[in-house]
């Protein structure tokens, strides 16, 4: 498998191994993964320009039975990169990012398509981006809502969910725009002024989450404990915690159907299949009709209502949810144990 060069940006790219298999079932290889990134060039970098961005590489491929390693467990198959590393090329661009240790880390920023083909030289199957830009590392300048379907609900569920959100935000007089996530659920991003933290941000989606929970009690839930959530999407709002990122527009996914987390019209949201947006159809889907998400930018918002409505539910009783397990207890925060497992008084 000898090895191909690519110009890319103004940047030579070494493809090494192209004939690597990373689909099995597909037949999909590595030199395909890299020629998609870039054939979607427009949109995966107005998804990633200029956001740190952590990488998960696939290296021998999204092989039958391979692992990957979770956030606390770095042993798999595959991992997440959150470092560039030290043999990287000097012309790579980078953001410096905390993490909830108050730890640090130097992190590939994509400031060109030259980064992307880097990264997917390096097996990078999935890109998940922070919602902040490197110009002001500390204040999201992206609200997104993860709608994830609990078992007994599918992607019609999400859908249905997705529109309640688009609903409640309609009335505040923001502009959502949603995407598939490359699985059952669905993505609905929105761009904000950098001026919060994301302390704040997080504890606004928490106020939308209830908002839409309140309407629609049989559909959607903010319950962290999964016992608690039942037939429901469930609305993670701890998707806006620090460290928290969500596979960007026109990222693969690692599944064996090569499925991509696609932008779609409000309108072709209801009719489409999630598994019909792939590696394969993307491309040319994005050439012929263009990217649906080709707005965003233009449309920030103002969050300070959402910010009203968490204040009059903490004076309603209603404050603060519980955090990832990785992160520091935060003031405010209920104990992080299963109701069924909590100690009933006297007992």
């Amino acid at each position: 498998m000898a090895a191909e060069e690519y110009e890319v940006a103004g940047r030579t790219i070494r493809l090494t191994n192209p004939d690597r298999i990373y689909y099995p079932a597909l037949g999909l290889t590595k030199r395909d993964v890299f020629t998609y990134y870039l054939s979607v060039a427009d949109g995966i970098m107005r998804a990633l320009r200029n956001r740190p961005t952590t990488l998960e590489r696939w290296p021998q491929g999204v092989i039958e039975g391979a692992k990957l390693a979770t956030r606390q467990d770095n042993r798999g198959d595959a991992f997440y990169q959150k470092r560039v590393p030290k043999t990287a090329p000097a012309w790579l661009d980078r953001a410096t990012i905390a993490f909830p240790s108050g730890r640090t880390a130097d992190e590939l920023c994509p400031t060109d398509l030259a980064h992307v083909a880097w990264a997917a030289q390096q097996g990078t199957i999935v890109f998940h981006p922070w919602p902040v830009r490197r110009s002001d590392p500390e204040q999201p300048d992206e609200l997104r809502i993860d709608l994830d379907p609990q078992p007994g609900t599918d992607f019609a569920d999400a859908v249905a969910a997705a529109r309640e959100v688009r609903a409640v935000l309609e009335e505040l007089g923001a502009v959502a725009w949603p995407k598939t996530s490359g699985g059952r659920g669905v993505h609905v991003y929105l761009r904000i002024y950098p001026r919060w933290t994301f302390t704040q941000v997080r504890r606004a989606v928490i106020a939308l989450g209830r908002e839409v929970q309140r309407r629609r009690p049989d559909l959607v839930t903010v319950s962290w404990w999964k016992e608690e959530r039942g037939q429901r999407v469930f609305l993670d709002y701890n998707q806006m915690a620090r460290d928290r990122t969500i596979a960007c527009a026109y990222s693969l996914r690692a599944n064996q159907r090569a499925t991509v987390s696609t932008p779609v019209d409000w309108d072709e949201l209801a009719d489409c299949d999630p598994d019909d947006f792939t590696l394969s159809t993307v491309p040319e889907r994005l050439a012929r009709r263009g990217d649906p998400h080709a707005g965003i930018d233009d449309h920030p918002w103002d969050i300070t209502p959402l910010l009203e409505w968490a204040d009059r539910d903490e004076r309603d009783g209603n404050g603060e949810l519980p955090y990832p397990p990785d992160h520091p207890k935060m003031p405010g925060e209920p104990p992080r144990v299963q109701p069924s497992k909590a100690r009933r008084p006297g007992s």
